[in-house]
């Protein structure tokens, strides 16, 4: 199968891309590579790739229409994994446009081409930030998630609400995927354990917000790819018994639908700094920080939708993540 992945270059991208070569598909990478963090980073990403002879590149930004309409045109992608998108939370606050360009206007063009491709399943990156202010735990698909409290989570429910909308039209069967707080080896660096392992390594203090009252459903790389591909192989189709007196947000009489992957198991953000300090033999010194404009305090997924539909459910636990990231990160930089 021919599968185009945005976002090649990225952290969840590239680990994506490894699996669906490794088990024998034709993937069509996209990446613009921009320098939102060190491009080094990236570069050394697609060079796990591009030996694969089964593996394409093209650099390209989802917000060139043009470009893009000429990628679907010529590779016909039967299915999509929409991963590229501006990330971070806090970033949002700061340059607002490169989430609209990103995650709208890009999405948008990303939607145009399944539409002209006959592309089979799109599937995309949605976002736990979707639940914004709701304090309900754990949280779920069926919850309402119209209370957004940054911009950045606001584009990603505006992408629910746009595949819903070419689901319906033309039939495009959409899924969403409601990630948890991802980390693990080749993660991103404006990411939590990326910057707290670095900053103690180097001696430094680390920036914890909240006073360190903050839970988090962190979930291992490995399992956000597993639950992905597994959701991949099962397009979505339309719910006969859905009730629009009565709507539920997770389904649809239109082939479309949204998924949490987490890990079900939130931790205290003192308990994974600790669990931290032991991987690395290291002490951190904490500089606590009032809880940041556009951050929740909590998060927790509800993921019973994912395993009815896929069987699987993550489970890799943080001791075992961290470590896994330790080593890597020693590694690759020598530290």
């Amino acid at each position: 199968m021919k599968i185009l992945v945005t976002g090649a270059a990225g952290f969840i991208g590239m680990h994506v891309c490894e699996r669906l070569l490794a088990r024998g598909e034709e993937v069509i990478g996209l990446d613009n590579l921009n320098d939102y963090y060190e491009v080094s980073l990236k570069e050394a990403r697609l060079a796990r790739l591009t030996p694969h002879a089964s593996f394409r590149f093209h650099k390209l930004d989802v917000a060139d229409r043009p470009g893009m309409a000429e990628l679907f045109a010529q590779e016909k992608p039967q299915r999509v994994i929409h991963l590229a998108a501006q990330a971070g939370v806090r970033y949002s606050l700061k340059n607002p446009h490169a989430y609209v360009d990103s995650n709208i206007t890009g999405f948008v063009n990303v939607l145009e081409g399944c539409r002209h491709a006959d592309v089979k399943h799109l599937v995309y990156a949605s976002s736990s930030s979707v639940y914004g202010g709701n304090t309900k735990m754990p949280f779920s698909e069926h919850d309402n998630v119209d209370h957004p409290v940054s911009l950045y989570a606001a584009t990603k429910k505006a992408n629910e609400l746009m595949a819903h909308t070419y689901s319906h039209l033309y039939g495009i069967p959409t899924t969403g995927l409601r990630f948890f707080t991802v980390y693990g080896p080749w993660g991103r660096p404006d990411m939590a354990l990326f910057l707290f392992t670095k900053a103690i390594l180097e001696g430094k203090s680390i920036d914890v917000f909240n006073n360190g009252h903050m839970q988090r459903d962190f979930t291992y790389i490995d399992d956000i790819v597993e639950g992905l591909l597994r959701v991949a192989d099962k397009p979505p189709a339309a719910d006969a018994g859905f009730d629009k007196a009565n709507p539920d947000p997770a389904t649809s009489w239109a082939p479309y639908r949204v998924f949490n992957i987490g890990n079900n198991s939130p931790v205290e953000l003192m308990a994974y700094i600790d669990t931290l300090q032991q991987s690395l033999g290291k002490t951190a010194q904490i500089n606590f920080l009032p809880l940041q404009d556009g951050d929740v305090p909590a998060t927790n997924a509800n993921v019973d939708a994912l395993h009815a539909v896929t069987g699987f459910a993550p489970a890799t636990t943080v001791k075992q993540g961290i470590s896994n990231f330790v080593s890597w990160y020693r590694n690759y930089y020598g530290a």
